[in-house]
Formats: structure tokens, C-alpha cells, sequence
């Protein structure tokens, strides 16, 4: 079995994701869209922001599978 994903807040992982080249390119109301181009493709995705509050796993899912990372790496990405 793999390793559970922390429990993570919306600015930690965008600050996260802007390791690998994600920048949010807008934001409109609550959801803010990262855009970038990490393994020879542009990935886009939406991070709902909702201060002081924790996002379900399913969501941080997502947000990977979106911007094409494993698990494993987005770990790594937040210890750096």
C-alpha cells in the first residue's frame, strides 16, 4: 500500500504546485485555475479555496491527476 495523502490546505498546495510550474492563472470567486506545462503538456486545473479549511482527499486527487504527478512526487514536493 502506498503512503495516505496529509491532510492539505488550499495555499499549501498551490505553493506545492507552483514547484512544478503551475501558476494560477485566474481566480473567480472562491476557485482559483493553475495552469502549466509539466511533462511535455499543458495541465490545467481548478483548487476551490476555502480559507481555513482543509480539501477532501478526493479533490487533492484530482488536482494530481490533473497536473499529472504521482502521489509519491507531490510528497516530495511538499517537504521541499
Amino acid at each position: 500500500m502506498g503512503e495516505r495523502l496529509p491532510r492539505v490546505k488550499p495555499l499549501p498546495l498551490i505553493k506545492a504546485l507552483s514547484k512544478i510550474g503551475m501558476r494560477v492563472e485566474r481566480q473567480k470567486g472562491s476557485h482559483a485555475q493553475l495552469r502549466g506545462f509539466f511533462k511535455g503538456e499543458i495541465r490545467f486545473t481548478t483548487i476551490p479555496i476555502h480559507m481555513g479549511e482543509e480539501l477532501p482527499n478526493g479533490i487533492v486527487l484530482a488536482v494530481l491527476r490533473d497536473c499529472g504527478i504521482t502521489k509519491k512526487e507531490f510528497m516530495e514536493l511538499l517537504k521541499k
